[in-house]
């Protein structure tokens, strides 16, 4: 009886380790820089149905975008061509000291129609 027991929680603890999985955290900085809820928005949906995909963190005020994943299901590189189809450049955020300099001001990528208003189409008059 005693060697059917160990016998069994031998095999188990093999099974576990084999099952265990391989979550990688990727930190990216996005060219163009999120300023907004739709930047986050769109970033957060071109990543989501990525195969391996555990979590998306963004951060607005540091322009960082984290992403928890599978290793054994997905790379980097298809988590960066991933964002490549939404229209936004990934680099690998690099751990920087800070400078003491105030931050850029981001720059905006959304279109403006000619009378100044945000949207697809001018309004009329």
């Amino acid at each position: 009886m005693k060697k059917t027991i160990i016998t069994l929680t031998a095999a188990l603890l093999c099974t576990v380790t084999t099952i265990a999985k391989d979550i990688k955290t990727l930190t990216l900085t996005t060219t163009p820089q999120m300023h907004c809820e739709g930047c986050e928005n769109k970033i957060k949906n071109a990543l989501r149905f990525e195969k391996g995909v555990k979590s998306i963190d963004t951060d607005i005020p540091t322009q960082t975008v984290t992403v928890s994943y599978d290793a054994d299901k997905t790379t980097k590189s298809h988590l960066t061509d991933a964002l490549a189809k939404a229209g936004y450049k990934a680099t690998r955020k690099a751990a920087t000291k800070p400078t003491g300099k105030p931050a850029k001001k981001a720059k905006k990528h959304h279109s403006t129609g000619t009378d100044g208003n945000t949207g697809a189409s001018p309004q009329v008059r």
